[in-house]
């Protein structure tokens, strides 16, 4: 699974939990205890202590809180999930974020459009171009468990940018207050 993984846009999986962390916050899902952090508050109170990375600081909180209680909500043995994913891809994606500091000013523009909370995560992910109508149809097929906590994807054998960005757009099947955590079993993992 090692070259497969490494094929992973982490850049792009960057976008994807942001626009999943923004549209739980608060002021738009209620799925974690973040006030609209992304938002414009979040980047005042955040730009006094952190006055040029503020928009990472932000993020970095809000992706933590995002992970905490995807996991409160749904935990599987084996599971794979926008937050959880394969040890490898989580150190690439810890590294890089050292990088992404670096190239701050390139990530402005993206961020700006996360203040406004989004009203509906589908429409998000579109206006941001971050998934296909090819994409956005596998979500059709899928249903909540019968507690309404999870959607399991499917049992799959790679991870890819396509299997990611249908674990983000699948949290749409989430409701106001209760998240439902997409996630999917890698290679012979049994259900």
């Amino acid at each position: 699974m090692t070259d497969n993984n490494s094929k992973i846009d982490l850049d792009r999986l960057l976008k994807l939990r942001l626009v999943v962390a923004r549209y739980g916050e608060m002021d738009s899902a209620r799925w974690w205890n973040t006030g609209g952090l992304l938002g414009p508050k979040g980047a005042l109170l955040m730009s006094r202590g952190f006055p040029r990375t503020h928009i990472f600081a932000q993020a970095g909180v809000v992706l933590a809180v995002a992970r905490s209680r995807c996991e409160e909500v749904f935990q599987h043995p084996g599971a794979t999930t926008l937050w959880s994913l394969p040890a490898e891809i989580e150190d690439q994606f810890d590294s890089r974020w050292g990088r992404w500091l670096e190239e701050i000013n390139a990530w402005g523009e993206f961020f700006k459009k996360l203040e406004t909370p989004p009203s509906d995560l589908l429409s998000a992910l579109r206006q941001l171009q971050l998934i296909s109508p090819d994409q956005e149809e596998v979500l059709g097929r899928l249903r909540r468990s019968a507690e309404g906590r999870a959607v399991l994807l499917a049992h799959k054998e790679v991870l890819d940018d396509e299997l990611i960005t249908v674990l983000a757009a699948t949290f749409s099947l989430g409701e106001q207050g209760k998240p439902a955590i997409p996630y999917v079993l890698l290679g012979g993992s049994g259900g």
